[in-house]
């Protein structure tokens, strides 16, 4: 098989590597999930002139026509840097979900204005009960003929607290855990009755509690169809753990490179680490484990990308080990650094903590692997 990247690919990753090498210092980062927001507006709409935000969608609405590998190449670099931008939030999810079911007025509206940075996303599909169930919604959408009245609470919304519009599941119709009678809306940040409260995620990065009480949607804003969002909103899922996935690979890809040049500097005994056969053996398992989780990154992107069989099943494995490969390389690079390991002042500890978010995002390993196993 041909993992070679096309020209305009190579274009897109030297041009993202370059970025993040810029701009992405640890102190610069810290300044930024410090500031308002918790992202460099600047940042922000440099990505959008470079073109980065308009990646996923087709080109007759204004984007650049690419895919789920496109997305990853991008995702892999934001890793390596620890990217805090809402990327991931504003284009692969809030931004999938309208590319996906926005009739041809919502795509005009809503699109170019994602593409140029204006508008931004976030999409609330998790509540307090539900743990990983994205079925189990209890935010009601109550039909008033042509419009719908919504009242419910989302839990943890990543870039909730400066989204400009909401891409919200709700309960149109069925029980609570149906798949059936789920619909997805597209809210307006600012309608009367929304309240958000922002707060940190343990990473640095922004998220926030969302209240809905009597807030008014026109019917013109349904993204798919009335009661069918189950298979919309499970898409724009697989979409994010693709995401996070690639996101976590050029991460790890970090920790273990900062591990193996830290042993070679730090002496003991009168020899570098690095000369001690055990932390060798122990490095290079880290070094299998991150290729180990690269190899099955290539093999559900790509699955995905070209509509596979057992696409979903091949998520379902990327999550687990992703889950379980990220914290092995995250716990033998902190332990391999010692005491600096737990310091605030050494990335390595920034990019365990934002491994330890993505491990929980869309479902743990835990929970995938019973998704895969069933």
């Amino acid at each position: 098989m041909n993992f070679d990247l096309t020209e305009e690919q190579q274009i897109i990753v030297d041009n993202v590597q370059r970025f993040v090498n810029q701009n992405y210092s640890l102190d610069k980062r810290q300044s930024y999930i410090s500031g308002k927001g918790g992202f460099a507006a600047t940042n922000w709409q440099k990505m959008a002139e470079l073109g980065w935000l308009s990646l996923p969608f087709a080109e007759n609405d204004g984007g650049f026509g690419g895919n789920q590998i496109d997305t990853m190449l991008v995702m892999e670099q934001f890793g390596r840097g620890l990217v805090v931008e809402p990327f991931l939030a504003s284009v692969v999810l809030g931004g999938g979900a309208v590319k996906r079911g926005g009739s041809d007025a919502l795509k005009a509206e809503l699109i170019p204005a994602i593409i140029d940075g204006s508008a931004q996303l976030a999409l609330a599909y998790s509540e307090e009960q539900s743990r990983f169930d994205i079925a189990d919604v209890l935010t009601r959408a109550d039909d008033k003929g042509d419009h719908f009245i919504v009242n419910g609470q989302k839990s943890m919304v990543i870039n909730g607290g400066t989204a400009t519009h909401f891409v919200v599941s709700v309960r149109t119709s069925g029980a609570q855990d149906n798949e059936n009678g789920l619909t997805l809306l597209l809210i307006d940040a600012g309608t009367e009755g929304i309240t958000r409260t922002g707060f940190p995620m343990v990473d640095g990065l922004q998220a926030a509690e969302i209240a809905f009480k009597d807030v008014r949607v026109e019917k013109a804003r349904v993204l798919g169809t009335v009661g069918q969002g189950y298979a919309l909103l499970n898409d724009v899922i697989n979409d994010g753990i693709l995401a996070v996935s690639a996101e976590a690979v050029g991460a790890m890809e970090m920790l273990y490179k900062d591990t193996i040049e830290y042993t070679k500097e730090r002496v003991q005994f009168d020899h570098p680490l690095s000369d001690f056969q055990v932390l060798q053996h122990r490095m290079v398992e880290m070094f299998m484990e991150y290729e180990q989780c690269k190899s099955m990154l290539l093999r559900a992107t790509m699955e995905v990308a070209g509509a596979g069989q057992n696409a979903q099943r091949t998520v379902h494995a990327l999550k687990a080990l992703i889950g379980k490969q990220a914290m092995f390389v995250g716990e033998n690079a902190v332990q391999l650094h010692g005491g600096m390991g737990m310091t605030e002042e050494l990335r390595v500890g920034h990019y365990f903590k934002r491994l330890l978010v993505i491990d929980t995002m869309f479902g743990n390993g835990d929970h995938h692997l019973y998704k895969f196993a069933a």
